[in-house]
């Protein structure tokens, strides 16, 4: 197969990569001669830096960009409207990540200065691509990565309905060696709280920034785009912006600074026809506040290049790359104007609930980007009973080293359907057995009578239910799947049951109806990408956690193991990590897990396990706690009231 990519920004690069590295032969069209100014830096998401990692992992080149740690927001005078953490952003110069997504391809795949101009058909398919140049480039599959205002797009779907412009943003860099070091890893803004106007600067290295402003052009507007009437323009509408603001535009260079008329356009009902697919901003359009235009790009060609591999059928795979990619870039566009409104209109929010003008809920977390080294893919099954016995390990390492540690849930779909025809475990009443001797051996609760009573046929459905729970919220979705584990291995609910899905769901607060539609529908396949992901890392046990940093070799552990076996992967990837002080008062740990065993809370608080249940009753006894009894165990829940 041919793939015949026509874009060669960051989505077009970054889908050549992915297709390269997977053996399929490419041509990546560019219209551009030289790397173009335009787009001179970038804010990029911790998602976005995921597929680069996973790109980069057979090249171990270094990532390019200036960590952003913080956010800040004030008024012009100085007042502070909202400090942030960031979790896991970087600022990254457009020309810095196109030469490392480019140093990932041979150079004949590039072929520059070929502008689309039409499609030849064969039939009802596209057989090749026309350039305005007279070159024409077959091939079997066509993917338009040309930016917003796609020509691809628009001869698939005619010309969308770009919303009026009614913000523009001047971008550009300087480097200055009086700012340089006073706001190392800080995005901050100015926003005028009276009308339509912000300054924002973020850095992209030790001594230089890029900055942008955003303004309402009813406000006032430029006569022209040359560099003096530029110039000219930003310093008389931000005269009554803070010193560092006049410091930025005396150190600029104006000559490259460029008007950017931001538009956006609704949702497309789909990212493709016959043969040929849309990538990136070519695709889907979101206004410059949410920051996600990189990241989706990014995301994009992970996504599409993982169902064109999972997928025989092309047609199919593009159907599921939209289904996988809509709801999210959907919301973006929300969100985009959402924040515009608000731009325009500075009374519509108060001060205090200002939105944070960048896409990902993590990024509110309050963990900071610069420690969170680590990637971990920890491969899991709602009914794996080792997953259940390792969770004290987890906990414990998330409470001393969450600050270093990026954990991603991953299905390994450890039961299909019974007969199972490898290991000791082939019927239910075998999974009965092993449960109550496993449960024994390590203290933690679990009763095996639900495989004699109300045995699962599969663990399918619950994994499932899980992937519809992380499309809904990420953090939920680590407590739906403690709730159902607590459900199957404590209170013998068969977890299949939609019932006990959507009780799960209410219990620890997702939207059960929404968890429903999902769960029928793109949760399945976001589940078939868990199988895929763990067969192609040759995962066959659970639990495996895969440890990497995208600089060296991954590490993997199998299955229950000591605690100082994660310390020491943890202090191979970082050696001057320091663990946290656990707060071993019961009142701090069962606020950060709302349900404990008494084997959890004991190893937590470094206590032995009579004394721990000594302190559990105590607590028991005055209210703070409740239990439920099992045949082999107790689990205990916060009653605790701050």
């Amino acid at each position: 197969m041919k793939v015949v990519i026509i874009g060669g920004g960051i989505g077009g690069l970054a889908i050549g990569a992915f297709l390269y590295q997977k053996g399929v032969e490419i041509v990546i069209n560019e219209r551009s001669v030289h790397t173009p100014e335009c787009g001179h830096a970038f804010l990029m998401h911790r998602d976005g830096l995921s597929v680069l990692n996973e790109l980069n992992a057979g090249h171990k080149a270094t990532l390019p960009g200036e960590t952003i740690t913080r956010f800040t927001l004030k008024t012009p005078a100085g007042e502070s409207i909202r400090e942030t953490e960031l979790d896991s952003w970087k600022c990254i110069k457009r020309g810095d990540l196109i030469a490392f997504l480019s140093s990932l391809l041979p150079r004949d795949v590039v072929k520059a200065g070929r502008c689309f101009s039409h499609f030849l058909h064969e039939g009802d398919r596209i057989a090749a691509a026309v350039f305005l140049n007279g070159e024409t480039e077959y091939g079997d599959l066509f993917i338009g990565s040309d930016g917003g205002n796609s020509r691809v797009r628009e001869s698939l779907f005619g010309a969308v309905r770009m919303t009026p412009v009614t913000v523009k943003e001047i971008v550009g860099i300087a480097a200055s060696d009086h700012l340089a070091g006073r706001w190392p890893g800080m995005f901050m803004k100015f926003q005028h709280s009276g009308k339509g106007l912000a300054f924002g600067m973020i850095p992209t290295f030790k001594k230089e920034f890029v900055w942008f402003m955003q303004y309402d052009p009813s406000l006032g507007d430029l006569a022209s785009a040359g560099a003096e009437e530029i110039s000219r323009f930003c310093r008389s509408m931000l005269t009554d912006f803070p010193g560092v603001v006049a410091d930025l535009l005396q150190a600029n260079d104006f000559a490259k600074t460029y008007v950017w008329n931001t538009r956006d356009f609704d949702l497309l009902p789909a990212f493709h026809h016959r043969n040929v697919v849309l990538l990136g901003d070519a695709a889907h359009l979101a206004l410059p506040f949410t920051s996600a235009g990189t990241t989706n790009a990014l995301v994009d060609a992970k996504i599409l290049s993982d169902c064109l591999e999972a997928q025989d059928d092309v047609e199919e795979a593009f159907r599921q790359y939209y289904q996988l990619r809509a709801g999210e870039v959907g919301q973006h566009i929300v969100l985009g104007r959402e924040l515009k409104k608000a731009f325009l209109n500075p009374g519509y929010r108060a001060v205090g609930q200002a939105r944070l003008p960048l896409i990902g809920g993590a990024a509110e977390q309050g963990q900071r980007a610069a420690d969170k080294r680590i990637q971990v893919m920890y491969f899991t099954d709602p009914i794996c009973s080792t997953c259940w016995i390792i969770q004290p390990l987890l906990k414990k390492l998330k409470l001393e080293y969450g600050r270093y540690l990026d954990f991603r849930y991953h299905m390994g779909g450890l039961l299909k359907s019974w007969p199972l025809e490898q290991g000791k475990i082939r019927t239910p009443s075998d999974a009965a057995r092993h449960w109550d001797e496993v449960g024994a051996i390590y203290e933690m609760p679990l009763d095996g009578d639900v495989w004699n009573e109300d045995p699962l046929s599969s663990s399918f459905p619950p994994s499932i239910a899980f992937k519809a729970a992380q499309m809904q919220d990420p953090g939920k979705a680590a407590l739906f799947l403690r709730r159902i584990r607590e459900m199957v291995f404590l209170e013998k609910k068969n977890i299949i049951k939609w019932r006990f899905l959507a009780r799960a769901a209410e219990d620890v607060g997702l939207d059960p109806m929404l968890l429903l539609r999902d769960y029928r529908g793109p949760a399945k396949i976001h589940f078939q990408r868990d199988l895929q992901l763990a067969k192609r890392l040759n995962v066959t046990s659970f639990p495996t956690l895969i440890f990497s940093d995208g600089s060296r070799e991954p590490v993997t552990l199998k299955g229950y193991q000591p605690y100082d076996k994660f310390e020491a992967i943890i202090r191979g990837f970082v050696p001057q990590a320091k663990k946290e002080a656990i707060n071993p008062e019961p009142q701090s740990l069962f606020t950060h897990f709302p349900t404990l065993a008494e084997k959890e809370f004991a190893f937590l608080s470094n206590m032995f396990r009579e004394d721990a249940i000594k302190v559990l009753q105590e607590l028991n006894k005055g209210g703070y706690i409740e239990k439920l009894e099992t045949k082999n165990g107790i689990l205990w829940k916060n009653k605790f009231v701050w």
